[in-house]
């Protein structure tokens, strides 16, 4: 049995997606703040804007909980890989 749901205003969405992006090239280019705050920040930015379309250009937000939890589970995978490639690169 399907379930119908709401649709979302997908022209609100990129618009919130098109304000992050400017914000992002704004933080990168234009901020005079210290290059770790700015890489910090960008990365938040980043990660919002790819929870936005997961949830709702990727119709996430309207799944069953253990079909998100196949979405989730190989984040901390990718983070254990950024952070192994960083460390080749530090050291």
């Amino acid at each position: 049995m399907e379930t119908a749901h709401k649709r979302p205003n997908y022209v609100a969405i990129w618009a919130y997606l098109f304000i992050l992006t400017v914000a992002e090239l704004a933080l990168a280019f234009e901020l005079p703040i210290s290059r770790n705050m700015k890489l910090l920040l960008l990365l938040f930015l980043a990660v919002w804007k790819a929870a936005l379309v997961a949830l709702f250009f990727m119709h996430l937000k309207f799944e069953r909980w253990n079909l998100r939890m196949l979405a989730l589970v190989p984040l901390p995978l990718a983070v254990i890989f950024v952070l192994a490639a960083m460390s080749e690169h530090v050291w």
